[in-house]
């Protein structure tokens, strides 16, 4: 670097110092020391401009800026400026050139599409610059990293899309909720959920399994209980379980170990508060296609239940069956479960009040008596924000949609797995 381009560098960090410092006078004199020893410098005419800009010189910052677009025809930040300028003279459609010149300079320009937005919103465009503030939000970092100098105006565009989806989904409802009341209870969820993903309060929830993923297999949250036989007769037994269930926790609470126990050292992610915690215990029946026989033992009913039952058998997976206690003001966090070939059974023993529970976009309310079940490979979570326990019966069934054939393969392949990670220990 010879002496004068040090010597510009050296004045141009000055100037960027004095300018955050807010020292604009020091900053604009440093500047125009850059500019005379260097006359296309393209940062000393923008901060040139901006001076002029604030001092309420359009006419000399829309000259300096100019200047730095042509020496730095590339920078969407300049052009974008350049609109400010022509915002100020009121010249919209100057401004509106401007910033479609930044977005083809840089589609993914955060400030030029939060501009964009802007201009939209201000030219009376409400549902249009809706949709140009969905895309400065996507774009954007999560709201905890949103740069502070952009803070405002992104959670303005959040307002406005939110604005938006609220009368989209009234539109909705006014057009279609007739149409959808007069489909089948069991698929009206269905379209709701297809209604929320339009409007964008929610994406489509799919399986995302820990270990085997069934492809082609459609993702239903919660199954009917019409399609399962043994329903029926596992609910009539529902209060001789109940009994069982009140006596062990009664006589064996210690017996009640935490459901999350990762090992030091391991991530443990979404589970940090609850990792060996007891607001989430269970007391187990079968754990991983093992019956834990003392338990059982203690439980005769319960296990008589289950047995008619027909549970999923998958090696080393399942079939799994326990008490699930979870303590009051406590709440389980969005969760995937191992495999799609199974589903997970709940049937509720003791359930206060404000007790939910989400898979995927549905939510329900546990009912004592009543079975859920679910696949556990779609996103799920459960609340107890009551001040009292509850306690469901959990196990495992086969998702119907897999004949007896693919039952075996599914078994196959977890058996394969296990033994190829034995041989790699080995």
């Amino acid at each position: 670097m010879n002496g004068s381009n040090q010597q510009i560098e050296q004045l141009a960090q000055s100037a960027g110092l004095a300018s955050r410092a807010g020292q604009w006078q020091e900053a604009e004199r440093l500047w125009q020391q850059v500019r005379a020893l260097a006359p296309q410098h393209p940062q000393a005419l923008y901060s040139l401009g901006i001076h002029a800009l604030q001092r309420g010189d359009a006419a000399g910052a829309q000259e300096l800026l100019q200047a730095a677009h042509n020496a730095a025809p590339q920078d969407p930040m300049i052009l974008l400026t350049i609109g400010v300028v022509e915002r100020e003279r009121g010249n919209a459609e100057g401004e509106w050139n401007a910033i479609q010149a930044a977005l083809s300079r840089d589609a993914y320009f955060l400030a030029g599409l939060l501009a964009k937005a802007s201009w939209l919103e201000r030219q009376g465009q409400a549902r249009a610059a809706a949709q140009a503030y969905r895309n400065a939000l996507t774009v954007a970092p999560p709201p905890p990293h949103w740069p502070d100098m952009l803070r405002s105006q992104l959670e303005h565009a959040q307002r406005k899309l939110d604005e938006y989806r609220d009368e989209f989904s009234a539109f909705l409802e006014h057009r279609v909720g007739g149409p959808r009341e007069a489909l089948a209870f069991g698929v009206r969820g269905r379209w709701q959920e297809a209604a929320s993903i339009m409007v964008g309060r929610s994406k489509p929830y799919l399986s995302d399994c820990n270990q085997l993923c069934v492809p082609r297999l459609p993702a239903i949250p919660f199954f009917d209980r019409e399609q399962f036989a043994w329903v029926p007769e596992l609910e009539s037994r529902t209060y001789d379980i109940l009994r069982e269930m009140r006596q062990v926790l009664r006589d064996e609470q210690a017996e009640f170990t935490p459901y999350i126990e990762y090992q030091p050292g391991d991530p443990v992610n979404q589970w940090r508060e609850l990792n060996h915690s007891r607001r989430w215990s269970t007391y187990k029946l079968w754990s991983y296609s093992q019956p834990v026989d003392a338990h059982l033992a203690r439980c005769p009913a319960t296990r008589a239940a289950l047995e008619a039952v027909e549970m999923a058998d998958i090696a080393d997976v399942c079939p799994n069956a326990m008490f699930s206690a979870l303590a009051p003001h406590t709440h389980i966090p969005p969760h995937h479960g191992e495999t799609n070939a199974r589903l997970v059974a709940h049937l509720p023993l003791l359930v206060p009040e404000k007790c939910t529970y989400r898979v995927g976009f549905e939510r329900r309310e546990w009912t004592v008596g009543e079975t859920l079940i679910f696949d556990d490979s779609i996103e799920h979570e459960a609340r107890n924000d009551s001040d009292d326990l509850r306690v469901v019966l959990i196990f495992d069934v086969w998702n119907p949609l897999l004949s007896l054939a693919e039952r075996a393969m599914v078994d196959a392949m977890m058996k394969a797995h296990r033994e190829f990670l034995a041989g790699a220990q080995s």
